[in-house]
């Protein structure tokens, strides 16, 4: 799995290609961003059951829609402009997600993503990955593994980030 560096660069880049400057809030990016990071709160469930649900139903299609009606609810509530943009942004900031997941080496069982939750609960695993794994130790080579995966992240995403918001800039101008 990509690290939250990763994550977020990826919302980033969605909220870039979706939302024009004049749009743009630090409300909307903290929505956007956190849709882009949350399928990882998965992670979290292991301390209710003790079981591993991570990349299961949070790595969905089906989890990403769920996202995007519980945006729209809220920004409806919170009587946020345009609260139909800000969930379809939210959701494909989630499925960005799980496109990053898809793209990486995975070494922890299960391997890949089960995307097409609830329709299918088939794990899909892209097969020459371009992300590498990030581990879940505090070892040392844990950690520099981890640094080279997000540095590499980086290294791929920033540009793609740069270069919507250029696109976007271009397209307006």
């Amino acid at each position: 799995m990509p690290s939250p560096i990763g994550h977020t660069l990826a919302g980033l880049a969605v909220l870039a290609a979706r939302d024009a400057p004049e749009h743009a809030s630090r409300a909307r990016a903290a929505v956007v961003v956190g849709a882009a990071v949350a399928a990882d709160l998965d992670l979290l469930l292991r301390f209710v059951d003790g079981r591993n649900h991570h990349q299961a139903e949070s790595h969905s299609v089906g989890a990403a829609l769920l996202a995007a009606l519980l945006v729209w609810a809220g920004a409806r509530l919170a009587g946020a402009a345009r609260p139909a943009r800000l969930a379809m942004t939210a959701s494909l900031a989630w499925l960005s997600h799980l496109a990053l997941d898809y793209l990486n080496r995975d070494t922890h069982p299960p391997i890949g993503i089960m995307a097409f939750w609830p329709w299918s609960y088939e794990y899909f695993k892209f097969p020459w990955p371009l992300f590498l794994d990030i581990g879940r130790t505090l070892e040392w080579a844990t950690v520099y593994n981890n640094a080279l995966a997000a540095a590499w992240e980086v290294a791929v995403l920033l540009p793609l980030l740069l270069l919507v918001r250029r696109l976007r800039a271009r397209r307006r101008g």
